[in-house]
């Protein structure tokens, strides 16, 4: 596993006249190693960067008042607290070490809430990673499972793979990498969460590793699209986590995240671009000095995703922007009409490797179903989260409206949920997908935008309020759970006008889906509650959003039982 630490210098959150500051020395006394990346930030501007391993955990207080708002954060963050002077960690009391909180904004919340903590101080934020969780495998039998170095990576990459816990590759790595390393095109259709980033990632850097010049010299080396900010995020931090030890760059480039700071990135002439599509065109047409001619390789993740509408354009310029002479993998969850005709126009006589049926669910995942009044649905829905209230659950809508229409609606209710859609803006996705992933909410609420290559390994339970009118995005939604070879639980509610739709996806999935046991009377002993809640929250977005108020009333109506 990998600890992300970032130790900062903030203003000061409330005056205090013990100025003094606060040490925090981290580590675990555990069986395992955990490697942290520190970067020391002042006035903004990185000035360390460098992987350490910790072996102890210990606070070290040098002034008065100081002690009780790190412990309060150090609990926040779900370690547990063995007196004032050691911090030790019990693995077998939490289900992780830290939650998985990139949430600046939910530390700064803890520590104003606390106001104890003066200035100057030091002020530890710690995240999990995404790339840090077990690397996926889909519970292939032992016996067939060949180890990293069967696959023939080098050591530097067996050791990083080490440092995340990966012991062996999943089944599409055990695929994908050999062939790779012969210098192939691939094409990969695994189910989300089978490692795929992993496919990609190890033999571009290897590569990177054995090329002529040190990797110093390579810039611009890979380009790695992505249909969403999340992924792209996500895949760069994996990047970086299996390139620690060559201190590997990367460039992040999206939208929603300032044009300037990205273009600066650039500038420092990174090895790895990791873009959504979009985003990457706007700086070839722009961004002064910057090319794609270097690039050797070229990955398209959710490929059937790139392939929409929204991307086709742009995937084609950046085509004709990059060098013929490079590798090319695609992978994909699916393969659509789209993707065979971009595997015959840029990819040379490639491997194709398929590690699930075409459209499958793995075997740990429990689905079910619940045919449901439309005017009835919130109640069903209540009743659902409070059954299983031990859960994490993703809630999947139709609309970005929805999300926001349910999320309000659950919190009356006293629930625990965040929404997530295409329509916030990228700071506001990020806080609130850190909120679900860190635990402080247990309740995602959201579209298809949150349902592909995302892995929040702690999800227990997808309900899929909105019935996708795209059946291929009900294999994506229900990837959010049973991952890695823990169980899961799909819940659709399908309303009378949701028929045609779901009997789209049996036909899909090839089989009939057993159905959700509820006894109605108790189920609608909710709905006075469910209505009062859902009234508050529609004048709380109406009173919010003035031009906005008549569609936000229509959504109410049309996807919520009005």
């Amino acid at each position: 596993m990998i600890l992300s630490i970032v130790i900062s210098s903030f203003p000061p959150i409330k005056t205090s006249k013990s100025a003094h500051h606060c040490l925090l020395i981290l580590s675990f006394s555990t069986p395992f190693d955990f490697q942290s990346k520190v970067v020391v930030e002042e006035d903004g501007g990185p000035v360390v960067a460098r992987p350490i391993v910790f072996t102890a955990v210990t606070l070290l207080d040098y002034g008065v008042g100081n002690v009780q708002s790190i412990r309060n954060v150090i609990r926040y963050l779900g370690l547990d607290i063995k007196g004032v002077e050691t911090l030790e960690d019990n693995m077998n009391a939490k289900r992780l070490i830290v939650p998985r909180v990139g949430a600046f904004a939910a530390m700064m919340d803890v520590l104003k809430n606390n106001g104890a903590l003066p200035c100057p101080s030091f002020i530890i934020i710690i995240s999990l990673l995404p790339c840090a969780i077990p690397n996926s495998n889909m519970e292939d039998d032992k016996h067939e499972r060949k180890s990293f170095k069967e696959l023939g990576l080098v050591e530097q990459l067996i050791e990083a793979c080490d440092r995340l816990g990966w012991k062996n590759p999943s089944k599409i790595q055990a695929e994908a990498i050999p062939h790779a390393l012969e210098g192939k095109d691939l094409i990969g259709l695994a189910q989300t969460g089978s490692g795929k980033t992993g496919a990609f990632a190890l033999p571009i850097l290897q590569a990177l590793l054995e090329a002529a010049a040190p990797p110093v010299h390579h810039s611009f080396f890979a380009c790695i699209l992505s249909p969403t900010r999340e992924l792209a995020i996500q895949i760069a931090e994996q990047f970086e986590a299996l390139g620690s030890s060559i201190s590997l760059k990367t460039a992040v480039l999206v939208g929603g995240v300032d044009h300037v700071q990205q273009s600066i990135t650039l500038g420092k002439r990174p090895h790895i671009i990791v873009a959504t599509p979009g985003r990457l065109v706007d700086h070839l047409s722009n961004t002064k000095g910057f090319s794609l001619r270097t690039i050797k390789y070229l990955v398209l993740d959710e490929a059937d995703r790139l392939l929409n509408e929204d991307f086709e354009k742009s995937l084609d310029e950046i085509l004709n922007a990059i060098p013929r002479e490079r590798r090319t993998y695609l992978f994909s969850a699916t393969m659509t009409k789209k993707v065979q005709k971009l595997q015959r126009a840029c990819l040379r006589n490639p491997v194709k490797m398929e590690v699930a049926g075409k459209y499958s669910t793995v075997d740990t995942l429990k689905q079910q179903l619940r045919f449901v009044p439309a005017k009835h649905k919130d109640c069903y829905l209540l009743y659902i989260l409070l059954e299983k209230s031990e859960s994490t659950s993703m809630v999947f809508t139709r609309t970005c409206e929805a999300t926001r229409l349910l999320a309000l609606m659950l919190c009356n209710l006293g629930l625990n949920a965040t929404p997530i859609s295409g329509q916030m803006t990228q700071t506001k996705r990020l806080e609130n997908l850190s909120k679900f992933k860190a635990g402080i909410c247990t309740i995602l609420i959201c579209t298809d935008v949150a349902s592909r290559g995302l892995d929040i390994p702690s999800v227990d339970m997808v309900i899929n309020y909105d019935i996708p009118t795209n059946s291929k995005d009900y294999i994506h939604r229900v990837g959010r759970t049973a991952r890695a070879g823990r169980s899961g639980v799909a819940i659709s509610l399908v309303n009378q006008y949701e028929l045609e739709w779901y009997i789209q996806i049996e036909k899909l999935i090839g089989k009939k889906l057993p159905e959700f046991e509820a006894q109605e009377e108790e189920v609608l002993l909710f709905l006075e509650r469910v209505t009062q809640a859902k009234r508050l929250s529609l004048m709380s977005i109406k009173e919010a959003g003035g031009h906005k108020r008549r569609r936000e009333e229509d959504v109410g109506h049309k996807f919520h039982g009005n």
